[in-house]
């Protein structure tokens, strides 16, 4: 056996032990501050392939910046009342978006057209996403259900009785085999994509409303958030809390919450302080606030390759702010 390749950052010149991984803190700087919506900024999203940075807001619009240099590319509209959340298909080339108007529009990127409306709950649509085929559509609403639509035909496949009160975010996990869905009545659900079928229940001692759920990038945990300024990492077959990381502030609006895994592991969450909050994923340390908005972070995307952040807040600010780390 070959003794196993030294590598730079374990062996400093000055012979002093390197920082680990786990001692490395983020460093994010304010970038760029994107201005033009003019009501709260509810979703923003980075494109998979990494040029485009979408966001949504209650006034009605999605917006579309370079990811690159921050420059507005276009301004989409048709949604008779405020957007609630937006997302991209895995090639770039659709989005998804989730109105008040109790619709969700699924639109060419290039045009800009809507190529179709989705029409069937019966309240606010709240949350979508596409799988990662990006032939199906999931989204929750007001309406208490989760529904799945045929992305070419903008066909209803299945309507879930998911959950007794608002449904507040819904996500399918790396290979689209399952979905997750959260809601205000304190309970998150693994759903079987095919069959519709309820897979499984996360439920913790007390039941405060969940407000955001996501699969992690492996696909083997689930990352939630309550309304008592609580985010928790979950292993979900096991159906164990394993991690939990406070300092924050959300009690009230459903705040987005992410991994960010493209240098140090990190779980980076907007707040009703108005800051971004990061955490070292393992050791549940706050590693970094970032200050900068004048309102409630509602929204918080992290870029697929680099060490970059967006972030959206309410109406008091309106502004997109993107950071950016050497970590």
């Amino acid at each position: 056996m070959s003794a196993p390749d030294a590598t730079p950052t374990a062996i400093p010149n000055n012979g002093s032990v390197a920082p680990t991984k786990m001692s490395l803190k983020p460093n994010y700087i304010l970038k760029y501050t994107l201005t033009g919506h003019t009501k709260a900024v509810s979703s923003v999203k980075f494109s998979l392939d990494e040029k485009w940075i979408a966001s949504s807001s209650a006034d009605k619009t999605v917006k579309i910046w370079s990811a690159e240099d921050a420059k507005i590319e276009r301004t989409i509209t048709g949604h008779k009342m405020g957007i609630s959340d937006v997302a991209w298909s895995h090639d770039s080339k659709l989005l998804v978006t989730a109105s008040d108007d109790k619709t969700l529009k699924i639109w060419d990127f290039q045009t800009g057209k809507c190529l179709k409306t989705l029409k069937g709950h019966g309240n606010y649509v709240y949350c979508c996403n596409f799988n990662p085929q990006s032939n199906l559509i999931v989204s929750g609403s007001f309406d208490e259900t989760v529904r799945i639509w045929d992305v070419r035909n903008g066909k209803c496949l299945k309507t879930l009785p998911a959950h007794s009160d608002p449904v507040s975010a819904v996500n399918f996990n790396r290979d689209g085999s399952l979905i997750v869905s959260s809601s205000y009545d304190g309970l998150c659900r693994i759903w079987d994509t095919a069959s519709g079928q309820c897979m499984k229940t996360l439920i913790d001692d007390d039941n405060p409303p969940v407000s955001f759920v996501k699969f992690s990038p492996n696909g083997k945990y689930i990352l939630a958030a309550t309304l008592d300024n609580t985010l928790k990492l979950w292993d979900y077959s096991k159906g164990k809390c394993l991690k939990t990381y406070t300092g924050h502030k959300n009690s009230k609006y459903c705040i987005f919450a992410n991994f960010s895994v493209t240098g140090g592991k990190w779980i980076v969450c907007g707040s009703e302080d108005n800051m971004v909050y990061i955490w070292n994923l393992q050791t549940k340390e706050i590693v970094q606030k970032l200050e900068g908005h004048t309102d409630v972070v509602l929204c918080t995307a992290c870029h697929p390759t680099k060490n970059m952040i967006a972030s959206g807040a309410l109406e008091n600010d309106k502004t997109i702010k993107i950071w950016i780390s050497d970590y």
